[in-house]
């Protein structure tokens, strides 16, 4: 008698754990169901146009800074405008859209020009110029930042040059940083030319 209540118990329990472990598995499956997934950036999931959730830095939202002389106080190239202030400035895009990027293995290259009023290029060939950024609309790896050089011609006086690669699409923050001053803006970075 006892060995048929011992069969009894153990043919109910194993029924038992089959229907939890089936609940379990099916609320398993309508949780991940659920949860919101990152969608990468890829060039045919990327506009020309920033979504609204991406605060791209444009001529309408600057503070209209004039550069200093020599350079002009408007920014001399159709579709750009001067961002930043006398310590730390760099030129933009009006509509804040990095269009077109060079890609390479590990993502999408840019020039990026600076001007201070504390940069004198005989003094310092090598700019102590550090550019950091941060994707805002996904995750990303770290930005490759390769140095800052020097540049010089009569549109653009003394500069510094940057070289930076994006190893993403989408919605960044930009940062320089140089003499104890920084300056960040937001642009929105598309294969679409």
């Amino acid at each position: 008698m006892q060995k048929i209540y011992l069969i009894l118990i153990i043919t109910l329990l194993t029924s038992c754990t089959s229907q939890v472990d089936a609940q379990v598995e099916d609320k398993v499956q309508e949780t991940a169901t659920n949860i919101p997934q990152k969608v990468e950036a890829t060039k045919e999931s990327v506009s020309k146009i920033p979504p609204a959730d991406c605060p791209v830095t444009t001529v309408n939202q600057s503070k209209n800074f004039l550069a200093l002389e020599p350079l002009e106080p408007i920014a001399p190239w159709k579709g750009l405008f001067w961002y930043g202030s006398e310590h730390l400035w760099t030129a933009l895009h009006d509509d804040g859209v990095w269009a077109g990027l060079p890609e390479h293995e590990h993502g999408y290259t840019q020039k990026i020009m600076w001007w201070s009023t504390l940069y004198n290029l005989p003094d310092e060939p090598q700019p102590e110029l550090i550019v950091s950024a941060k994707r805002l609309d996904g995750d990303a790896p770290s930005l490759g930042f390769y140095g800052a050089t020097n540049a010089m011609a009569d549109d653009i006086g003394e500069a510094m040059l940057t070289g930076v690669e994006f190893p993403t699409l989408g919605c960044w923050e930009v940062t320089g940083q140089y003499k104890k001053t920084s300056l960040s803006f937001v642009v929105w970075i598309t294969p679409e030319e």
